[in-house]
């Protein structure tokens, strides 16, 4: 049965995992949300003309694409096929122009390291096709990656991981913590960060630190089925719904988001992330 919301006296149909209008729900609605996030670290990195931007976990591309208007070269990577069909419609070259057609792959961070060795194999341009910037503000890169990632760039490229700063500093916290409890434990994603585990990861994964930022994301929604159709799309929630009721994910999740819901209707969250910058 296809979950449905109810409010204001209407019931709405929310899309299910996979379709189109799940993956259009994460590009017009949530994506957006961590513009200020991409934004800072690009300002903070002197990204532009003569930057070779590596996308981890790209999704549909919207960071790619900031940094594309910033006149950067962009290679994206991600696991998720149609999330990552919709960033080729997105990035600057869709329309076929051959020396910009985006450069996408379809997979882990190993494979993209794999697709750029085999580029460089057979490049005759002398422009260069290695990264010198790396970055994941999508899911984290395993610390096996990031060791790979080091032998194949060679020292000094800079690497920025980025995830959620202090659950007490983010007020989607509950909504988000709704997930984990109704998945239960065998299907529960992982648990909010602690205050040091980006930099932990960055160590593990052979990388040195340089430096760490605070940007604050705030989740501004125009409404509370916005608000429930941005979060769904993260994915999060799904094993959640595999493992509960689709009414009472929805349920509880509205629960979570009524103490953000505004006089005029429109729902409000501030949130903090966090970015760390290290180098191989």
């Amino acid at each position: 049965m296809t979950p449905t919301l109810v409010h204001h006296q209407h019931r709405t149909r929310l899309p299910a995992a996979g379709s189109a209008a799940r993956m259009r729900d994460w590009a017009e609605i949530q994506e957006r949300m961590l513009v200020p996030l991409y934004e800072a670290v690009y300002e903070r990195m002197e990204t532009g003309p003569g930057t070779r931007v590596l996308g981890l976990g790209c999704g549909t591309g919207l960071a790619l694409l900031l940094a594309a208007d910033r006149g950067a070269d962009v290679h994206g990577a991600d696991a998720d096929a149609a999330r990552l069909e919709l960033a080729g419609q997105r990035l600057p070259g869709a329309d076929g122009t051959p020396d910009q057609a985006p450069r996408l792959t379809h997979g882990t961070a190993l494979e993209a390291i794999e697709e750029i060795e085999a580029a460089e194999a057979v490049d005759t341009s002398g422009t260069g096709l290695r990264p010198t910037l790396v970055t994941a503000f999508g899911a984290l890169p395993q610390p096996d990656e990031l060791v790979r990632l080091r032998a194949a760039l060679g020292r000094g490229v800079p690497v920025v991981v980025a995830g959620w700063g202090p659950a007490e500093r983010c007020a989607a916290a509950p909504a988000l913590r709704v997930a984990n409890r109704l998945a239960g434990p065998a299907e529960a994603g992982p648990d909010w960060c602690g205050r040091d585990d980006l930099e932990e990861l960055a160590v593990r994964g052979g990388l040195r630190l340089e430096g760490s930022g605070r940007v604050a994301c705030p989740f501004g929604y125009a409404d509370m089925e916005s608000a429930v159709r941005g979060l769904l799309s993260t994915g999060l929630y799904d094993s959640a719904v595999r493992a509960a009721d689709e009414e009472q994910v929805l349920k509880e999740l509205v629960e979570a988001l009524h103490p953000h819901l505004r006089a005029d209707g429109t729902v409000w969250m501030p949130n903090l992330f966090r970015y760390v910058v290290a180098r191989t």
